[in-house]
C-alpha cells in the first residue's frame, strides 16, 4: 500500500467509526481529514510525508512542541513506576510535587489543589465548590453566578451555563441554570479614539451594578482573564480584573479565574491574573498544564475555602466530587516536566521576544482592506476580518469565510483553525523567529483567501 493510499484508507476507516469534536461530520464528504502519523517540535506529519506547522498548538494545549524529549522522558520514567492509583485514600509523589509546585508559582494564598481531567471539568468543580462554600457557611441564597457576555468556559452543562457563546449554548439552554450576564469589556468594541484601559474601566460599571443589585444571591463571578479565547479571541485591559477583585471583596462574592486557555505563559506572564496583581478565590488550569501531553486539570483555591469543607463526616459538609483519573501520575509527571522547562529555560522572557516578532511581522495586516483589527496579548495574536472596513460590515456566518482560511493554510502546510471570521496565531513556544515569519505569511494569504 502506498503512503498516498494509506492516508485515504485511514480517513475512510475513521469516518466509519469516529465522531469528531466540534465538527459537522457531513463536511468531510468534500473536505478530507488529515491523518497524522507523528509530530516533532512545531510540526505534524501525515502518512504521505506532508508536514503542517501547528500554528494553534493543537487547540492551545501544546507548549513545548510535539514529542518533546524532556517530557517524553518524564512520562516514560513514570510509566515504569506507577501508571495510576485512585486519589481517594491514596496519594503519590507526582501529584504531591505538582501541588507544591503550583502553590509556589500561583499568587500567594492559592494553596489547595483539587484535580480533574479536563478544562470543562475544572470549571464544574469551581462552580460546584463556590456554591457549596456558601451553603456550608450558612448562606443558602447565594447560588447564582455572574458571567461576561461572549464568554466560554467549556461544554459540560455547568460550564455551558456560565458561558455565553450562542453557537455552543443555544440548543442546550433548557437544561441550563439561569445566570446573570453582564457586557464584556471586549476592547474591540471600544469607541474610536478610546484606549483599552479607558474602555475596560467604563465597561466595568455594568459589573459593579450587577454586584450591587445581586450580591446577596450571587456565589461567584467567573471570567477568562484578559482574553475570551473561544469568543473570537476578544481581549481587554488588566484594570478590569483589578476593579473586579476589589468589587467582589466589597460585595462578598467569590471570584473564579478561568485560566485554562491563557495560563502558563500564553498572556505574556505565567498567569494572566499577575498582570492585574490580583489573586482569585479559584483558578482553573488545564490545557498547557501537561504541555499538551495528557488530560489533566486542577482548581486551586484558598485555605479559607478549604476550611469551609473541613468537618466531621456526619455533618455532611465534604466536597463529594470525583473523577476516576483524578491526579493521574502519568499526567502529573508530564506537568512536572512542563513546569521544569519553564524554570530552567526562562520561557517567559523568550516568549516576549517571540511575541514581539509576531507583532512586527503582522503589523502590515492592519492596513488590509478586510482587516478590522490586529490585536495581541502575549503569544495570542488575532486578525479580525470584515466585509467592509469602512462601514464595519461583517461577513455572514453562513459564508464560512474562516473555513476558506483553514483550507488555504493547510494547502500551504500550516494548521490554522479560525474562529468564525477571526484568524489567530497561538503557536508552541518552541517556534523559531523565521517560522513565525513564515506563519505570518500564511496568515496573510489566509486573509486574502477568506475575503476573496
Amino acid at each position: 500500500m502506498t503512503s498516498q493510499s494509506r492516508n485515504a484508507a485511514i480517513a475512510a476507516r475513521d469516518l466509519a467509526v469516529v465522531w469528531h469534536p466540534c465538527t459537522q461530520m457531513k463536511d468531510h464528504e468534500r473536505l478530507p481529514m488529515i491523518p497524522i502519523s507523528r509530530g516533532s517540535g512545531v510540526w505534524l506529519y501525515d502518512f504521505d510525508g506532508h508536514r503542517y506547522l501547528d500554528g494553534i498548538s493543537s487547540w492551545w494545549v501544546n507548549l513545548f512542541g510535539h514529542a518533546n524529549p524532556r517530557i517524553n522522558s518524564a512520562v516514560r520514567e513514570q510509566l515504569d513506576r506507577l501508571e495510576h492509583v485512585m486519589l481517594a485514600g491514596f496519594t503519590h509523589e507526582p501529584v504531591l510535587e505538582l501541588s507544591e509546585c503550583l502553590a509556589r508559582l500561583l499568587p500567594a494564598g492559592l494553596t489547595r489543589c483539587f484535580y480533574a481531567d479536563s478544562g470543562s471539568a475544572a470549571v464544574e468543580v469551581a462552580v460546584k465548590m463556590s456554591f457549596h462554600y456558601w451553603q456550608n457557611r450558612g448562606r443558602p441564597r447565594k447560588r447564582r453566578f455572574i458571567t461576561l457576555s461572549n464568554s466560554y468556559h467549556g461544554e459540560t452543562l455547568g460550564a455551558l451555563a456560565v458561558g455565553d457563546v450562542e453557537l455552543y449554548k443555544k440548543v442546550y439552554q433548557p437544561l441550563l441554570m439561569n445566570v446573570i450576564t453582564v457586557p464584556s469589556p471586549d476592547c474591540h468594541l471600544r469607541e474610536p479614539g478610546t484606549d483599552w484601559e479607558s474602555h475596560s474601566r467604563r465597561m466595568f460599571l455594568a459589573m459593579e451594578q450587577a454586584l450591587a443589585e445581586h450580591a446577596d444571591e450571587v456565589a461567584a463571578v467567573i471570567v477568562e482573564p484578559l482574553v475570551q479565547c473561544a469568543g473570537s479571541m476578544r481581549m481587554y485591559h488588566p484594570v478590569y480584573l483589578s476593579l473586579l477583585r476589589e468589587a467582589c471583596d466589597r460585595h462578598g462574592v467569590l471570584l473564579i479565574a478561568d485560566e485554562i486557555a491563557v495560563g502558563f505563559g500564553r498572556s505574556g506572564t505565567m498567569f494572566a491574573c499577575e498582570q492585574a496583581g490580583i489573586r482569585p478565590d479559584f483558578i482553573c488550569l488545564s490545557k498547557g498544564l501537561t504541555g499538551g501531553y495528557l488530560p489533566l486539570s486542577v482548581v486551586v483555591t484558598t485555605e479559607e475555602v478549604y476550611q469551609a469543607f473541613y468537618d466531621d463526616y456526619l455533618r455532611l459538609n465534604a466536597f463529594l466530587h470525583s473523577h476516576s483519573y483524578t491526579g493521574n501520575p502519568l499526567a502529573c509527571a508530564a506537568a512536572l516536566a512542563t513546569l521544569a522547562i519553564f524554570a530552567e529555560d526562562d520561557v517567559i522572557a523568550r516568549n516576549r521576544g517571540l511575541a514581539g516578532r509576531m507583532t512586527q511581522v503582522t503589523a502590515e495586516l492592519a492596513n488590509h482592506p478586510h482587516v478590522a483589527e490586529v490585536r495581541q496579548t502575549g503569544m495570542i495574536l488575532a486578525i479580525e476580518t470584515v466585509k467592509n472596513k469602512t462601514s464595519d460590515e461583517r461577513y455572514d456566518w453562513r459564508e464560512r469565510r474562516g473555513l476558506r482560511a483553514y483550507e488555504y493554510a493547510l494547502s500551504q502546510g500550516a494548521l490554522l483553525r479560525p474562529i468564525g471570521n477571526v484568524i489567530y496565531l497561538m503557536p508552541p513556544y518552541v517556534i523559531e523567529p523565521d517560522q513565525i515569519d513564515w506563519l505570518a505569511g500564511v496568515a496573510r494569504g489566509a486573509v486574502d483567501a477568506a475575503c476573496a
